[in-house]
């Protein structure tokens, strides 16, 4: 199994920036990418960014490309999502994922290619 734990979120006012870490732990060997997604009350959990593990490749939402950047630390087993240019619309829950399914295609950011997920963490921009 795979456990992910979030940080890093909290209040901003709009414009601001922040930065969500996701350590993961245990078998971290079974997945091939990871994924950033978020769920406002209301609304469907959406994806954000990805990134394949092994070489790097992303892929980002359209609402969030120039602003959000995936990024990650092998070493570390950590990936991060650097939040910028901030938007009330961006309030949600967040949530970081892991998957090695390969179907859908990562690429897609569909909820269905990932298998493993953390608790979330909450981003709030408001001013």
């Amino acid at each position: 199994q795979v456990q992910l734990v979030e940080s890093g979120g909290g209040s901003v006012l709009p414009g601001g920036s922040l930065r969500l870490s996701c350590a993961a732990s245990g078998y971290t060997y079974i997945y091939n990418y990871m994924g950033w997604f978020r769920q406002a009350p209301g609304k469907e959990r959406e994806g954000v960014a990805a990134i394949y593990t092994i070489g790097g490749s992303t892929a980002y939402a359209d609402s969030v490309k120039g602003r959000f950047t995936i990024s990650q630390d092998n070493a570390k087993n950590t990936v991060y999502l650097q939040m910028n240019s901030l938007k009330p619309e961006d309030t949600a829950m967040y949530y970081c994922a892991a998957g090695g399914l390969g179907s859908p295609d990562w690429y897609t950011l569909l909820p269905a290619a990932f298998e493993y997920w953390g608790q979330g963490t909450q981003v709030t921009v408001s001013s």
